[in-house]
Formats: structure tokens, sequence, C-alpha cells
């Protein structure tokens, strides 16, 4: 993976927000006064350097307060209801339940081992986590509330990234340090196919009608668009070095792939398989992105760079960036109503 760049010091910047959030906390708890903005304009930001979350307000870029969570919080996921944001704390091996508006802690589930990326099947009966240091995917029945075990399915190496089938029986994991794509039918819990694809895969994306996976490349310059239903690698489609993590643009036509190590976003058309835009002028180390309710915001976290990225669309140009915590990965917009499966965050 593509961790040769330094990660650069904003002291001043950091020292302001981390002012800003410390200024709204009491004797450990959030003070939520009048003045303060609904919750439901809040933005989550998980600092998986920091082993905290911060709470940045959607329409002044300002963090206002900051929670702790577990160690090395990585990646979050709304429940099928609604009701409850579930951040997998990877080495402290267990869940965290939280209000997605507030940012409150509900509940803590522990005994998840290493969940670095998590997420339920279309129709929720089915809970996958991805064990990236533990060389393991862990396939768990869902009931709406409680997590039982069916299966923990050796996967060397490294698997790391997700995403489902719509049939609700298969899931796909990125193996890093393989090179290669698995698939998993989840009743049987068994490893239907591998497929090696290049150097680094990372993020996966399914395009609408389940026709191919797009996967991003970290260890190349390019997106790999699989055809699933015949195990085979049918291009490649060149964007940025350290392709790695797509959000949908929910404009019937667009997705984006962040590139980690040439630091832009790149604009694909998922149904010509083209690149058709660049997003440049961007901090080191593009992440996880979400999508204001609008969908004229692309929210972005820099890795290397202890920042969130505002990104207006419509000129494709970053218009701010806010103050986090050490090593931001995943975000979420509570504003915004959940839908089903989510976007990879």
């Amino acid at each position: 993976m593509f961790f040769a760049r330094p990660m650069p010091d904003f002291p001043v910047l950091q020292s302001l927000a981390r002012t800003c959030a410390a200024a709204v906390l009491l004797s450990g708890g959030l003070a939520w006064g009048a003045a303060q903005p609904p919750d439901n304009d809040r933005v989550i930001v998980l600092d998986s350097g920091e082993a905290d979350l911060s709470l940045v307000d959607e329409t002044t870029h300002k963090v206002v307060a900051t929670e702790p969570t577990g160690k090395e919080p990585h990646h979050l996921m709304i429940t099928p209801d609604g009701q409850s944001l579930i951040v997998a704390d990877s080495v402290s091996n267990d869940l965290m339940f939280l209000d997605p508006h507030s940012g409150k802690v509900q509940r803590r589930v522990e005994g998840i081992e290493d969940p670095y990326q998590l997420g339920f099947s279309p129709d929720h009966k089915w809970f996958v986590t991805a064990g990236l240091r533990l060389d393991r995917v862990d396939v768990y029945h869902y009931d709406g509330h409680d997590l039982t075990i069916a299966k923990r399915i050796p996967l060397a190496k490294t698997p790391s990234h997700l995403t489902f089938a719509s049939d609700n029986r298969t899931v796909f994991v990125t193996l890093q340090d393989t090179g290669e794509v698995a698939a998993i039918d989840l009743p049987t819990q068994t490893v239907l196919w591998k497929l090696h694809i290049g150097n680094t895969p990372a993020g996966l994306w399914m395009t609408p009608g389940d026709r191919y996976l797009l996967i991003g490349m970290t260890g190349e310059d390019d997106v790999a668009v699989v055809d699933w239903h015949n195990h085979t690698l049918v291009k490649k489609i060149q964007t940025g070095r350290g392709a790695h993590n797509f959000r949908n643009l929910d404009d019937g036509r667009h997705v984006a792939v962040t590139n980690r190590v040439d630091s832009t976003i790149s604009i694909l058309d998922y149904t010509t398989l083209t690149k058709v835009a660049d997003i440049t002028g961007l901090m080191p180390g593009p992440d996880d992105m979400d999508l204001s309710a609008d969908r004229r915001y692309l929210w972005v976290t820099f890795r290397f760079a202890r920042h969130v990225g505002v990104i207006d669309l419509t000129t494709r140009k970053l218009v701010d960036a806010i103050a986090v915590g050490r090593s931001p990965h995943g975000l979420y917009f509570a504003n915004r109503a959940p839908v089903y499966p989510p976007n990879p965050d």
C-alpha cells in the first residue's frame, strides 16, 4: 500500500479546530446549548489515528464536538432501520452503535474481532466484517438487533473492502496482498471463486443492475472492471495513482473514485466505463467520500492531512478544508435519509 508520503502537520489549523471542539465538552459529555445547530446538520468523521470521532456542522463547517471511540475506527455504516450508526473499532474488537444525529453512544457490542470493514446484505439478514489484520472474513446472522456468528472464513491475505450483489447471497471482498477479489456465498459461508486482478485492490462498487464490479487498484493507477458473472477482468480505466474508494454521485451516470497517491478524485461514467473528469487541487491522501443531500457537495477525508475537504461539484473545486483528527477515514451525513444498500464510506 502507498504510505510513503509523510503526513503533513497543520498545527495552527488543527489547534483552532481542537479548541472549538474542547469548548463544547463539559465533564466528559457533549454540551448542546440553545445556540448549537440542530443535530441533523451533523457530519460524523472517524479520526482513526486519534480513537475518536469529530462532529462537524454541515452548514458552518466547524467542528462542534468530539467523542471517544475504540482504537482505530476506520469504517462506519447506518443500520437498516436508520436508527443507529455503527462504528467499527478494528483494534478494540468491538462495534459502537451511535445516534446518527448526535454521535452519542447507544450501545457497544464486544467480541467482534478486527472489524476493519463492515456491511449488511441488501435483505438485512447477513452482517459481514473483513478482518484485515487477521486474514479473515466473519459472517453473522442479523435479526434486526443482535448479531450471531455463522462462520469465520479464512481468506488470505488482508481482506479489506466489501460489496454485495442484489441476490442477497453473494458478498465480494478484495484481498490486498494477493491482488485478488473473492466471492463468498452467504447461505453456505463458502468461497465461490477468486480472481487475480492486479496490485493492491481496495474499494469496490457494483454498477446498477449488478453488471460489473468496479475495483480501486491502490497499487496501480486505475480501476478494474470485473464481469463477476463470468469471473473475468474486462478492462482497466486509468484514473490516478492509488485509486482507492468510490462514491456514487446519485445522478444516474457517474461515480467518483479517490486517488490517494496522486491526491485527486476521478469521475467515471459507469454507463460507458470511461473517465470523464479529474478533480485536482486537493490535499494529500483523499480516501472516503460522502455526498450532501442536495448532491451539490462532495465531502472527502484526507488521510494524510488531518482534514476533511468540501468539493463543489458544480465547479469541481475544493471550496473548504476542515481540520479534524489524525488520519480521518469514514464519514457520514446525518441529514440524508438512509439508502440501502448504502454507498461505501
